[in-house]
């Protein structure tokens, strides 16, 4: 009798011993640590988890919560921040820059001219081109010439072309590709930036086509203040 009970008691503690080992199996295979099993039922209560398949599913879920907080935290800097690489910038909105020129084209209709505009970004690029019914065909590009030459040099074309004067220290930038240094360029500005710039060109001489300009500016004012 007592060696039949000290047999039952060596194969459950064989049978204890095998289970341990296959638990150690399966969490090496599996890469993932798994409580002792000492309180582990309390512990598993505790956090919702009923078995260990439940364990491992919700470790193997959390790098992957993690990465989806972190992908939105990126979005919602991305949609409502500014990176240090970018810059912020400011333009005319197109009904703006529209009534800009045509507040200049009547600028010089008052006065008897006939005249084109042209208003651009503060990059050059072209926003409104208008031309009165008798304006010269070379007022267009002309106008054009004048509102780019404004943005890129940041001066008016009325100084810029006295400062470019033949013997100047500034004569050379009269060679550039585009640049018109005749008066009735004018860069627009808004609460001290650049927003744009606007040319007129077909009044008798850039003095006239200048106060066009100045006109048109003042004409949206209140729509450049911020």
């Amino acid at each position: 009798m007592a060696g039949l009970q000290s047999g039952l008691a060596q194969t459950r503690g064989n049978t204890r011993r095998e289970r341990a080992n296959s638990e150690k199996r399966k969490r090496g295979s599996q890469g993932l640590p798994f409580p002792a099993e000492h309180g582990a039922g309390c512990w598993h209560e505790a956090r919702g988890i009923e078995s260990r398949a439940d364990w491992h599913r919700s470790v193997a879920m959390k790098p992957i919560a993690i990465a989806a907080a972190a992908l939105l935290a990126g979005s919602v800097t991305s949609a409502f921040g500014q990176g240090e690489g970018l810059r912020s910038f400011r333009v005319m909105k197109p009904e703006t820059a529209l009534d800009l020129a045509r507040a200049a084209l009547e600028g010089c209709r008052s006065r008897g001219y006939q005249v084109a505009v042209a208003v651009v970004d503060r990059f050059g690029v072209t926003q409104v081109v208008l031309r009165d019914e008798l304006a010269g065909a070379h007022t267009p590009e002309t106008a054009w010439r004048k509102a780019w030459t404004a943005v890129s040099f940041r001066t008016d074309t009325l100084a810029l072309a006295e400062l470019t004067q033949a013997g100047e220290a500034a004569s050379g930038i009269r060679q550039v590709s585009g640049a018109m240094m005749v008066g009735g360029g004018i860069p627009v500005e808004a609460a001290g930036e650049m927003v744009g710039g606007v040319g007129v060109s077909g009044a008798p001489g850039g003095d006239a086509d200048a106060e066009c300009a100045a006109a048109g500016i003042e004409a949206v004012s209140d729509a450049l203040e911020f």
